[in-house]
């Protein structure tokens, strides 16, 4: 099924088709985790919409779960973001969005899984809950 072949695309570092995703104009409060590990990635807080089609965010949760690689493909430069543990492909880092860091991390929905704040504790992201108080 499309549920089980999208996470392994990202671990080649494909990308899904803008505006035919998941997140890309998810309004709810939580945060967004690695599909793979599990490891916190970005919050519904730094989300924004930059009308690319992809979800975008301004900053990390936890910066240390994220690394940023050269990707010199498509006969371009950009910034390949990665997760840090299970080594997914999450996007790419641009230097185009808004306040108060000008980053625009443009990040695959596939690669993500979304804890909406009120699973926060059942699910082991406890420590984020106050984020949203």
């Amino acid at each position: 099924t499309l549920e089980v072949e999208l996470p392994n695309l990202f671990r080649m570092n494909g990308t899904e088709p803008p505006f035919r995703n998941l997140y890309w104009d998810n309004k709810e409060e939580g945060i967004y985790v690695d599909v793979v590990s599990g490891e916190p990635l970005f919050s519904s807080l730094h989300k924004f919409e930059s009308g690319t089609g992809w979800p975008s965010f301004y900053e990390a949760l936890e910066p240390g779960n994220i690394v940023i690689r050269e990707d010199d493909s498509l006969w371009m430069r950009r910034l390949e973001v990665r997760s840090r543990h299970a080594g997914s492909h999450l996007g790419h880092l641009f230097h185009d969005g808004p306040e108060p860091t000008g980053r625009r991390y443009c990040i695959n929905s596939a690669a993500l899984r979304f804890v909406p704040v009120e699973e926060l504790v059942e699910r082991g992201y406890g420590e984020y809950l106050s984020l949203f108080r």
